[in-house]
C-alpha cells in the first residue's frame, strides 16, 4: 500500500517510515508533513514496508536487507528524485538517492526500548525476565515483543547495525526543528509547527541544490 500526493511533479521524496511502535506514533505527522510538501509543489510518497501496516508479509520473515530492498523497489517504483528517512527508516535510505535523515536513532537503542517494553508486559502476568534471557532467546529463535514479531537475523542485525549515512544524505537532528520528540509521546498526535519546520527546511535545501 502506497499513501501518495502524485501530480507528477519534478521533485518526487520518498518517505521512510519508522519501524514500530514509532510507526503509529508518527503517521499522523507525516501525512501533515506531507500535505504540507503537496502544498509546496513537491510529490511524496510513503509507501507500507513489508510486515508493517496493511502489508501481508510475514513480520518474523523481515531483515534490514529484506526491508531496504523493499524500499529501493519502491523508489524506484515511484521514480523518487529523492528519499527521507524518519528515526529508525534512516537505516533503510537507498544509498544511491539523495536525501534527508531526520532525528536518526541507532539500532541497538531501539532494540532496547523493544526489551524494556517485553519486559514491563512479563512482568504484569507475573513473569520475570532479565533483558539478557531476552536477548540470547532471540538471537537464536527469535522474539515477540510490544506486538512486533522479530526473527532471529533481525535481533542479531540490530545489535551490531550501525547508521553509515553516504554524503549524499543531510541529517537534520531534531533540535534543528523544535518541540518535543514526537516519538516520546504516549500516542498518536501531530504537532504542525513541526511538520511545517522540517518542510521549510526541506525545501530550503533543495532551493540551493
Amino acid at each position: 500500500m502506497l499513501l501518495a500526493f502524485d501530480r507528477t511533479r519534478d521533485v518526487r521524496i520518498l518517505i521512510i517510515p519508522p519501524l514500530f511502535e514509532e510507526a503509529n506514533k508518527f503517521r499522523h505527522q507525516t501525512f501533515e508533513f506531507m500535505r504540507i510538501l503537496d502544498e509546496r509543489c513537491i510529490d511524496c510518497m510513503l509507501p507500507d514496508l513489508p510486515g508493517c501496516n496493511e502489508s501481508l508479509a510475514p513480520q518474523a520473515g523481515q531483515t534490514l536487507g529484506s526491508w531496504r530492498k523493499a524500499v529501493a523497489a519502491a523508489a524506484s517504483h515511484v521514480n523518487a528524485t529523492h528519499a527521507i528517512g524518519i528515526r529508525s527508516g534512516c537505516w533503510l535510505m537507498p544509498p544511491d538517492l539523495p536525501g534527508w535523515s531526520y532525528a536518526p536513532v541507532e539500532p541497538a537503542r531501539i532494540l532496547k526500548g523493544l526489551v524494556r517494553a517485553r519486559m514491563i508486559a512479563s512482568r504484569e502476568v507475573g513473569i520475570e525476565e532479565t533483558s539478557e534471557s531476552i536477548l540470547d532467546n532471540g538471537r537464536s529463535v527469535g522474539l515477540e515483543m510490544g506486538g512486533w514479531h522479530l526473527g532471529a537475523e533481525l535481533v542479531r542485525e540490530f545489535e551490531a547495525a550501525l547508521i553509515a549515512p553516504t554524503p549524499d544524505h543531510i541529517m537534520i537532528e531534531h533540535s534543528e526543528i523544535g518541540g518535543k520528540p514526537l516519538w516520546l509521546s504516549a500516542e498518536n498526535t501531530c504537532d504542525l509547527a513541526q511538520a511545517k519546520a522540517l518542510a521549510d527546511r526541506i525545501g530550503a535545501d533543495l532551493e540551493t541544490v
